[in-house]
């Protein structure tokens, strides 16, 4: 006995119908006579149709039946269809590729848009809100090399990469930088005298002077 497993068989355009229902699509195609060709393509239509009789009626519904013969076809079968007959562009079409940013970023801890705001600074006219920005920007700039080096840089590196993102545009005062106050501290540098006084208790005098006290609350006196 011959075994005729799926998996040896040609792959299906559309598995929800079924191979029953390709086998008839492939037979449309031998058929030489286009109104007999057409006649038995209704015939399949009316076929697809019962698997879903509820939605059989619908305008909607027979529209897309037809679409569906033309790809089981592989948009060969030739007939006269009540529908214009689509082609494969139009149901597969190619994705339109996108444009990814390929911007620089000269230092990346500091992101890109603190290049774009001190570039657009230089060209606003010197105001005293201007150096506001600038400070608060060399503010931001601290945290975040904070963050990425675990260490406040020095004013000197701060300067430096504000007047290269700048473009040579904008020079801060080294004095004016120091005035910066960073909101990023260690707990144990910032009060370092309430850790100052406390002294390890030995484990062992904290656990018998416990016990004393609980014994001293239940009227009875430790066994020596």
């Amino acid at each position: 006995m011959r075994h005729n497993y799926n998996y040896k068989r040609r792959k299906l355009y559309l598995p929800e119908y079924g191979r029953h229902i390709q086998e008839m699509v492939d037979s449309l195609l031998t058929i030489e006579d286009r109104a007999e060709r057409t006649r038995q393509a209704k015939a399949v239509i009316a076929v697809m149709g019962n698997l879903n009789p509820l939605l059989r009626d619908t305008a909607d519904f027979t529209h897309k039946l037809w679409d569906h013969l033309f790809i089981m076809s592989d948009f060969q079968l030739d007939v006269d269809s009540p529908y214009p007959q689509p082609t494969r562009e139009e149901l597969e079409p190619t994705p339109r590729r996108l444009n990814y940013p390929q911007s620089f970023i000269r230092f990346k801890h500091y992101g890109k848009y603190v290049g774009r705001i001190l570039k657009s600074l230089a060209d606003c006219p010197e105001d005293k809100s201007i150096d506001a920005t600038v400070g608060n920007i060399a503010r931001y700039m601290r945290t975040k090399s904070y963050e990425y080096n675990l260490d406040h840089p020095n004013n000197e590196v701060i300067i430096k990469d504000i007047k290269i993102l700048s473009g040579n545009s904008i020079e801060i005062d080294e004095q004016a930088l120091n005035n910066i106050r960073s909101d990023y501290k260690h707990n144990s540098l910032a009060h370092p005298q309430r850790n100052k006084g406390r002294q390890q208790q030995p484990k062992g005098k904290g656990r018998v002077v416990q016990q004393h006290k609980n014994h001293k609350k239940n009227g009875n006196s430790p066994r020596k």
